[in-house]
């Protein structure tokens, strides 16, 4: 027998009373940054490979690291509920889902009102009915099944959005700057890598390019 204790990885090991309904959905909502980060990001690199996008999951990367040094600052327990759960190897102030949730929220809020993304100003009810019910679900979710304290999960929503906001104006004032240059690197070419953040509609720009490339014997594929 080995003499180190074990370790399970916990990305996606969220545990609830069994019987109970909206544990299980809580369950699944607090999955949802895992499902935003391996199916939101991957797929968008996969098929758009926007910069403003990359900026976004960077800054996502940053916040977490961040909530992971904070964490190894201060060490404060999680609730003794989190005993039940056997997953309390870890610090719970700030709550990286909540910190998460609240930095992706108000990074894409912002994206959308500055119409810098495929969703554009007069398309905010995406942002309100969708995204930020879910953000607070996952604060909910995070209390509900034991993982969590208030204090945690609100310390962790306060610094995403403040970390959300202030990497925006970082991004889009700063190195916004730099995209015309990534664009033309030797990585931007390989990777076909682009921004059109400075397009209205971009929905709308790439749908009539789409129609009208069918015209040009020069975009038609050699089957």
């Amino acid at each position: 027998m080995s003499p180190h204790p074990l370790k399970a990885v916990t990305l996606t090991h969220v545990r609830y009373q069994k019987g109970d309904q909206l544990g299980h959905f809580l369950a699944w909502v607090s999955l949802v940054p895992v499902f935003i980060s391996l199916g939101g990001f991957v797929s968008h690199f996969i098929f758009r490979r926007e910069l403003q996008g990359m900026f976004f999951a960077i800054g996502l990367l940053i916040s977490q690291f961040i909530n992971e040094i904070i964490k190894k600052s201060f060490q404060q327990a999680r609730p003794e509920t989190c005993a039940l759960l056997e997953v309390c190897d870890s610090h719970g102030w700030p709550s990286s889902h909540s910190q998460y949730m609240f930095f992706f929220a108000v990074y894409f809020t912002l994206l959308t009102y500055r119409k810098l993304g495929l969703i554009c100003r007069n398309q905010l009810w995406v942002v309100l009915l969708l995204v930020w019910p879910m953000a607070v679900l996952t604060l909910y979710s995070r209390v509900y099944l034991g993982y969590h304290t208030v204090a945690q999960v609100f310390a962790g929503a306060t610094l995403g959005a403040v970390l959300g906001g202030g990497w925006f104006w970082i991004v889009n004032n700063v190195l916004k700057g730099l995209f015309p240059v990534i664009e033309e690197s030797a990585f931007g070419r390989f990777f076909y890598v682009k921004d059109t953040s400075h397009i209205p509609n971009v929905l709308k720009f790439e749908y009539e390019n789409a129609r009208a490339a069918r015209k040009h014997v020069s975009y038609k594929r050699a089957d």
